[in-house]
């Protein structure tokens, strides 16, 4: 007896101290530990677990027995669940509930402004303000119960919450939605660790531009690499601590797009981690890329919603790729689970969160199955972040976290009742708690008799009562109380006597009220005669079942998927061939020179032969008589294809990489195409000094951005001189340098600090910083990376030439060199080519002296002279240009026509592989339709590695099924407007073409995106 009186102390005294805190009590203590027994319902464990008639038992806000055959505890207040269904609570992985939003200003890049280039940020904490490691949601977290009730009533129960600002953004806490205090709220304080391209509040100049936040956050991971060890020389970094603290956390990053859920998983492959990745609704569009990145995606359910393009001047304005992504969005979680990708949904991005349930009953109709939505809301969510053993399903040990709802949770029918949020009730829709549909048998009682009227009840607000014929009147059950008022004479009738004899008046108004206690219900009342009334329904049959069919909408077959997504993707890429052209003219760029009547035998994606007479069974033949032949054309300077083009927030930004911001979806590489350019040389803008690593790519359009590169090529950097580098224009210039002079003074520090960190890495490796600036400056001068360099003035020129003498590399190619005919002697010493406009001059100080003989004069002193465009429209006529050289200088045909082609090549150092038509070379061809220098020639087929991307004649085909599809989505928002569906106002569709001295991807020539209407050249 005494052991058993110990042990009950013992539990008595430990309940006590669990019921203990740390907060003072100011009046009486009000510690409820409840006990409760949710009987007779269906509870879903899980997406793969249904127990029938089953018994949930919480306590002190745990789940301590569920099952099927669950004894009841005695002190357990029980709520019978009958026809009622319990689910485990949703989590949403994404949000910032409970953190004030930071504050941001628009970003708006101002040429005028002086740049911020150092952090404002107090302390000791990194260079730049836009990593923020250091920053802890759970330190910042408060409970908001005004945002937690909307949460709460979509079924929520558990967040994740993180400060949505910067690029490292710190750690985000998992937090309940109930109303105690802070602290109880927090189920993990440290959950995770959160990443984005996005600056965010951050009023630092650098990054400005998506491969400056890429190249920030590369650098970042190799700093903290390098702060474990301590170094004296960073003494203490608090960010790059935190930054390192961090690493054993789940990796969240933002990434807002297909391609930059692509270029975010490389990132985390560079530094072994895998991130789960913040998707931007349109993953469907490259499910393969997706896969192939082995991440848990988060998906919104935020579907674009439709435009009103009734009127056609509006509708013409549209692109089709807008057009297809809003009607094939909703596709989206759904594709991902065809293709078995993890993923969680979240109500981020929703402008009304009211549309949670709406938009996932069209992801339902679009191919996402309710059990896979119920484990991304519930199961996966909760297994990333760790927190499966507390919440994510009911089981035993659990968070008592449960939605109660009146039928299966995804039903359109279906209420949420009540969540219940760590054993704690959060009344939703309790007034729909109790069923009572179904017909009754409603008996009025007063003193001048009985009356018997049925009472159809449809729901808790809708009721018919039934005489000799169905009465007018209102009908409400809250939960607790029944109304009830009719008039016992039809509508449009003659007033007659009472019926029953209750009111000797005539067209008796009967209120009624009481309440409800099982299958009987009973209150009083009273007629418009002032008799009182008391009244009673007993229960007579259920409802009928609705036989109603729901109106469905007739089926209609959706759009494709085209790679790209765009009017003039592919449905299906175009395949290599054996391909044998014959009978044309053919413009070798060998010594053989221009042959006719000659054909050209590709086979595997290489010239095979050039000849005449040449037969192959295995190839398709095209007939080129009259025709000719070319290899294809090489622009040395453009800047399609990149989502950002300059990175000038510092003077010296050899760290970004046009490579890491490509964009494999941009018109132009198919309108270029359509002019016979299979290769562009896309480089850095000309912003600063030293700007960014370019990118020589192959006009392969419908592939990915990785597969657009040219493999085994030379790697290449930009540099400039000028008046964009001192920023001549500006009138608040503080970024060094201010003067020609000190343009020149910028290369000469950048290559001794290069040439300093050399050493330094060559007689420490281990515990030198890894600068990836440096490296590729090291690069340049172990002639590993080759310079293009932007230019105009000949003094600044011979200036920069005589630096890479002195630092022993070369001015690999001078671009633009619109007085190249000044110094092409000094060019031609110090080895460098040339890259020229054809005749642009004027269009600013730096180049009043140009002329339209510069390209001539230049081949003339025996240079390797190209002519570029660095211009999307003008790369489509480089042939043109080219031809000018004729005129101007009377360049012989051959030659001119190699400006475009062979001599780009070599300048680019890959002439062993393009740029001629030669047995062995990739197989880059165009077939035109007259001279190629001529005005009047059309490519009618541009050919790259032997696989046909662009073909006159198809293209006139896909002309006419983009009309059609057009049209067919046109009509099919027309209709989604006469259904009633909410709409939006018809926006245009913007397409941003950068050049040189464009800052950001928001900073290009904005143009109207028409990219499935736009007419090639005829």
């Amino acid at each position: 007896m005494r052991k058993i009186k110990l042990l009950l102390s013992g539990l008595l005294l430990a309940s006590l101290l669990q019921a203990q805190e740390t907060f003072p009590v100011n009046g009486l203590a009000d510690k409820r530990n409840g006990c409760y027994a949710f009987t007779h319902a269906t509870i879903v464990q899980n997406a793969q677990n249904s127990l029938q008639n089953a018994t949930l038992v919480i306590r002190e806000g745990k789940i301590v027995a569920v099952g099927a055959s669950v004894t009841v505890p005695q002190d357990a207040v029980v709520i019978d669940c009958k026809n009622k269904y319990i689910y485990p609570s949703f989590i949403d992985i994404y949000t910032d509930y409970g953190i004030t939003t930071p504050q941001r200003q628009p970003f708006v890049f101002n040429y005028n402004a002086p740049a911020q280039l150092n952090s404002n940020t107090k302390g000791a904490y990194n260079w730049n303000q836009a990593i923020r490691p250091e920053v802890n949601a759970y330190q910042q977290f408060t409970a908001d119960d005004a945002k937690a009730k909307t949460f709460r009533e979509l079924g929520f129960g558990t967040v994740l919450t993180h400060v949505k600002d910067g690029i490292a953004r710190g750690t985000g806490a998992v937090v309940l939605l109930g109303k105690d205090k802070d602290n109880l709220m927090l189920v993990k304080e440290r959950a995770s660790a959160h990443y984005s391209f996005n600056k965010g509040s951050s009023t630092q100049s650098y990054p400005s531009s998506l491969m400056g936040s890429i190249a920030l956050l590369r650098q970042t991971y190799l700093d903290a690499q390098w702060y474990k060890n301590k170094p004296s020389t960073e003494g203490v970094n608090i960010s790059l601590q935190a930054f390192n603290d961090n690493q054993n956390l789940p990796q969240i990053f933002e990434a807002e797009d297909k391609w930059n859920d692509v270029r975010a998983d490389r990132i985390g492959d560079e530094f072994g981690v895998q991130y789960i990745l913040k998707g931007g609704g349109n993953e469907y569009q490259r499910i393969k890329e997706m896969a192939a990145t082995k991440a848990a995606f988060i998906l919104s359910l935020n579907f674009p919603q439709a435009m009103d393009v009734e009127d056609p001047a509006d509708a013409r304005l549209v692109s089709l790729s807008d057009m297809k992504n809003w009607e094939l969005a909703p596709t989206n979680p759904g594709a991902l689970e065809k293709a078995n990708i993890p993923f969680c949904l979240t109500t981020a991005d929703l402008h009304d969160t009211k549309q949670f349930y709406t938009n996932l009953r069209k992801a339902f109709e679009n191919g996402l199955s309710e059990a896979k939505a119920l484990e991304a809301l519930t199961k996966t969510p909760a297994t990333l972040l760790g927190v499966y053993d507390k919440v994510g399903s009911l089981e035993t040990g659990k968070l008592a976290n449960f939605i109660i709802t009146s039928d299966s949770v995804f039903s359109e029918k279906a209420v949420i009742l009540q969540n219940w949020i760590q054993g704690a009730k959060y009344g939703v829709k309790e007034d729909a708690w109790n069923d009572i549909k179904g017909v009754y048998n409603l008996v009025l009682n007063s003193e001048n008799g009985t009356s018997n009227y049925t009472l159809d009840v449809k729901n808790n607000n809708t009721a018919n009562v039934i005489g000799k014929d169905t009465l007018t009147g209102k009908f409400s059950y809250d939960g607790k109380l029944v109304k009830l008022s009719f008039s016992a004479t039809p509508a449009k009738k003659p007033m007659v006597a009472a019926i029953g004899g209750m009111n000797n008046g005539v067209g008796a108004q009967y209120r009624l009220s009481g309440t409800i206690n099982g299958d009987t219900w009973n209150g009083l009342g009273e007629d418009t005669a002032g008799n009182r009334i008391t009244w009673t329904v007993t229960f007579v049959r259920a409802a009928a079942p609705d036989t109603a069919k729901k109106k469905m909408t007739p089926h209609q077959q959706l759009g494709k998927v085209t790679y790209p997504f765009d009017g003039y993707g592919w449905e299906e890429a175009p395949k290599q061939e054996n391909l044998l052209i014959k009978n044309a003219t053919v413009w070798t760029n060998e010594k053989e020179g221009k042959l006719e009547n000659t054909d050209v035998l590709v086979k595997d994606g290489k010239i095979a032969k050039v000849g005449k007479n040449l037969s192959d069974g295995s190839a398709k033949v095209i007939d080129a008589t009259g025709k000719h032949v070319t290899a294809g054309i090489i622009d040395e300077h453009s800047h399609i294809a990149a989502m950002s083009i300059n990175e000038g927030a510092q003077s010296v930004t050899s760290e970004v990489r046009i490579a890491d911001n490509l964009n494999p979806e941009d018109i132009n590489i198919y309108r270029q195409l359509s002019g016979g350019v299979t290769s562009s040389h896309i480089l850095h803008g000309s912003a600063n000094t030293i700007g960014g690593q370019t990118q020589l790519i192959k006009l392969r359009w419908g592939v990915d951005d990785e597969a657009l590169k040219f493999k085994g090529a030379d790697p290449f950097i930009k540099f400039a001189l000028g008046e964009n580098v001192k920023r001549t224009t500006s009138m608040a210039n503080n970024r060094f340098p201010d003067t020609r002079m000190g343009v020149e003074e910028v290369l000469n520090d950048a290559f001794t600090r290069a040439k300093d960190y050399e050493r330094e890495m060559k007689a420490d490796p281990k515990t030198t910083r890894r600068d990836l600036e440096l490296d590729a400056l090291v690069e340049i001068l172990n002639k590993k990376r080759f310079i293009t360099c932007h230019s105009y003035v000949q003094s600044e020129i011979t200036a920069a030439m005589r630096i890479g003498d002195k630092y022993g590399f070369t001015f690999n190619t001078f671009t633009h060199i619109l007085e190249g005919y000044k110094v092409a002697d000094k060019m031609k010493a110090h080895g460098s080519n040339a890259s020229t406009f054809s005749d642009w001059w004027a269009y600013k100080t730096e180049v009043q002296d140009a002329i339209a003989y510069n390209a001539a004069i230049m081949y003339k002193v025996g240079l390797n002279v190209c002519i570029n465009s660095d211009d999307a429209e003008m790369a489509r006529r480089l042939n043109q240009e080219a031809g000018k050289t004729v005129k101007y200088g009377g360049v012989p045909e051959e030659d001119a026509l190699k400006m475009v082609t062979l001599n780009p090549a070599k300048a680019l150092h890959v002439d062993n592989k393009v740029g001629s038509i030669k047995a062995g070379k990739d197989a880059d061809l165009v077939i035109w339709s007259d001279h190629p220098l001529s005005i009047y020639a059309k490519s009618e087929k541009t050919i790259v590695d032997g696989i046909v991307y662009f073909d006159r004649e198809k293209d006139l085909e896909q002309r006419r099924k983009i009309t059609a599809e057009r049209t067919r989505l046109i009509n099919k928002l027309q209709a989604e407007k006469r259904s009633g569906a909410p709409m939006r106002p018809a926006e245009p569709s913007y397409q941003v073409l950068l050049g040189c001295g464009d800052h950001s991807e928001r900073g290009g020539l904005i143009t109207i995106e028409q990219d499935d209407i736009e007419t090639l050249n005829q």
